[in-house]
C-alpha cells in the first residue's frame, strides 16, 4: 500500500530532544516499511526514517531559525500533499485540523490521528463542518469532549519492545517527564514531591509560548536541590533518568 504520513513541523521525525507525537510517527513509519508498505513522510528536512522523506521545510521549527512563521511552513506542507495526493492509496495526517479542507477534496481516503486536547472552544464547529472526515483517538477518554466526531477507532501509542530496559534498583527521586505547561501538571508534581518529602527531577521542554508561565509559576519553586530542572532528555538519556526514579511514584506527563 502507498501511504502518505503528514507530520507536524515543530520537531523532526524522530525528534532530537522532546517530541512525543513525532517519536510515535517515526515508530509508525518504520514499522509500516518493515511490513512492506511504500511510505512517504511529509516532514522537516532533518527527519530520518526508513521510508521516503518529502521535506517541506528545511529544519524543525523549534530548533531552526528563530522567527520562522509556523503558518508559512504548514502552508507548504498542505501544498506538498495537495500536489501529489493521487500518488497514494491513503493519507494519514497527524497535524490536526488545518489540512482537512484540502484532504477532503483530493478524492483519496484519509484519516487524522488526534494527538492533543479536544476540549478547546470551537472544535465542535469544525467537527460538524467535516462530518465525513475520519478521526483516530489515542485513548477513549480523549474523545469524550467530541462524541459527535466520526471516530474510526482508538489506537493507543505503542513503542518498540527493546526501547527501555527494566531497572530493579530502588530509585531515589520522583521524575517528571514532559512539557512545562499548566495542563501537564508540573505544579502538581512539585506539590506531591514536597508532600512526600522526596526530591523531584524535572526533565522537560519549556515551549517558547510558555516562558512567562514558567517564570511566574515554576521558576521560584526550582531550588536546584529538592526540586531540580535537568532540561530536555533525548532517547539515550531517558533510560537512566526513568530507571533512577522511585518505583510506582514517578510523575510522567505524556506528549
Amino acid at each position: 500500500m502507498r501511504i502518505a504520513q503528514l507530520a507536524p513541523l515543530a520537531e523532526s521525525v524522530p525528534p532530537k530532544l522532546y517530541g512525543g507525537t513525532e517519536r510515535v510517527i517515526a515508530w509508525l513509519v518504520d514499522e509500516l516499511v518493515e511490513l512492506g508498505h511504500d511510505v512517504t513522510l511529509f516532514a522537516s528536512g532533518d527527519s530520518r526514517i526508513k521510508g521516503k522523506l518529502q521535506p517541506v521545510w528545511p529544519r524543525a521549527l523549534r530548533l531552526g531559525r528563530r522567527g520562522a512563521d509556523p503558518n508559512a511552513a504548514c502552508a507548504l506542507l498542505i501544498e506538498a500533499i495537495a500536489k501529489c495526493a493521487s500518488e497514494f492509496d491513503v493519507i494519514h495526517s497527524h497535524v490536526d485540523w488545518l489540512p482537512l479542507p484540502v484532504l477532503r477534496r483530493t478524492g483519496v481516503p484519509f484519516l487524522t490521528t488526534m494527538h492533543g486536547r479536544l476540549d478547546l472552544p470551537g472544535l465542535s464547529d469544525v467537527v460538524r463542518a467535516f462530518a465525513d472526515a475520519g478521526f483516530v483517538s489515542i485513548s477513549d477518554r480523549q474523545r469524550l469532549p467530541l462524541p459527535e466526531a466520526n471516530w474510526l477507532g482508538t489506537i493507543q501509542h505503542g513503542l518498540p519492545g527493546s526501547l527501555f530496559r527494566p531497572s530493579y534498583e530502588r530509585g531515589s527521586y520522583l521524575a517528571f517527564l514532559g512539557r512545562l505547561t499548566a495542563d501537564k501538571g508540573p505544579e502538581d508534581a512539585i506539590r506531591i514531591a514536597r508532600a512526600a518529602r522526596m526530591p523531584l527531577r524535572i526533565a522537560a521542554k519549556i515551549p517558547r509560548s510558555e516562558t512567562a508561565y514558567f517564570k511566574k509559576t515554576l521558576q521560584r519553586e526550582i531550588d536546584g536541590e529538592r526540586i531540580q530542572l535537568v532540561g530536555e532528555v533525548d532517547e539515550t538519556r531517558k533510560q537512566p533518568f526513568l530507571a533512577g526514579a522511585a518505583p510506582r511514584t514517578s510523575a510522567t506527563a505524556s506528549s
